[in-house]
């Protein structure tokens, strides 16, 4: 049964594109050879529960069919229980008619890319990010961002989700006018506490974020690192101007605007955040996070 890839597929994703798809995706994962199973989500979680269970089972190879929130799902469904497992999970990815911001790392081809490496047999070593937080733990393989841009995600998700990008920028230039920056105590490393006011705080692990935008330039999957971007406090306009440089990355190059890498963040925030994790805008009051080395294989 090992040997066998589980595909957890969201039918909804891409405003339905995902499940029209989907079959002929599969038929074409059969012909190269590989033995595939098929599950469809009907609920939000649906997928970290299938994903669970199927790892108590005894089932190691996964491919999500959907979007960045499908394969956050099923990482959450895989861990914490495959942390120290002798068998590494193996995970693919199949964006059908969502975009999927992991993918971006290695090619800008998306899920025909990723169908060639499940043919192929690629793998690559991959870390996951571990947080803890007062409320439960969620693991992750993009980026997490507390601030500005986990608020602006969450006002696009209550307010303006079905405009899609255009629904972006409003709430961008929404919590822009209301802007005010915030301390969010932490400490890296062991280093002395941060409690410098700032604009927005992301930990990654790979480059991209939201499709086409390279929140950290400097993040590698699978350097056993978390990718830090501390965009320090900044005036309305100067954030106006900075933040669309996200999509070339060159953000980084602001001088309130600091990268380094870290293995492990203590935090001292007492009460719930906007968190933005893999897509997903969570409220949690955050804890503890740290770096799992190659925990996991990918199929890129």
């Amino acid at each position: 049964m090992t040997d066998r890839f589980l595909a957890i597929c969201n039918p909804a994703a891409g405003g339905g594109r995902s499940g029209e798809t989907a079959p002929a995706v599969i038929e074409r994962l059969r012909d190269g050879g590989i033995d595939v199973d098929v599950l469809e989500t009907t609920h939000a979680g649906h997928a970290t529960e299938l994903a669970r269970r199927a790892w108590d089972d005894g089932r190691r190879h996964f491919i999500g069919i959907g979007g960045d929130g499908t394969g956050y799902e099923i990482i959450n469904g895989l861990f914490p229980a495959a942390s120290d497992a002798d068998e590494k999970p193996v995970l693919g990815f199949l964006p059908l008619g969502t975009g999927n911001s992991f993918l971006r790392d290695f090619s800008d081809e998306g899920a025909e890319y990723s169908l060639q490496a499940l043919i192929d047999g690629r793998r690559s070593p991959c870390d996951v990010i571990r947080l803890e937080c007062v409320e439960g733990t969620v693991h992750y393989i993009n980026l997490l961002s507390i601030g500005f841009v986990a608020e602006v995600g969450s006002l696009t998700n209550r307010r303006f989700k079905p405009l899609g990008e255009a629904g972006y920028i409003l709430a961008v230039v929404a919590k822009v006018l209301g802007l005010a920056p915030r301390v969010f105590p932490h400490t890296c490393d062991g280093e002395a506490q941060n409690l410098e006011p700032c604009t927005f705080l992301s930990f990654n692990n790979s480059r991209f974020t939201g499709g086409k935008m390279m929140m950290a330039p400097h993040a590698e999957v699978s350097d056993g690192y978390a990718a830090m971007v501390h965009v320090g406090e900044m005036g309305r306009f100067e954030l106006l101007r900075t933040f669309p440089k996200i999509f070339s990355g060159t953000h980084t190059d602001h001088p309130r605007v600091r990268v380094s890498k870290v293995e492990k963040v203590m935090f001292d925030i007492d009460k719930p955040v906007d968190l933005m994790v893999d897509g997903e805008v969570i409220q949690m009051t955050p804890r503890v996070l740290e770096v799992l080395p190659s925990v996991l294989q990918v199929a890129v």
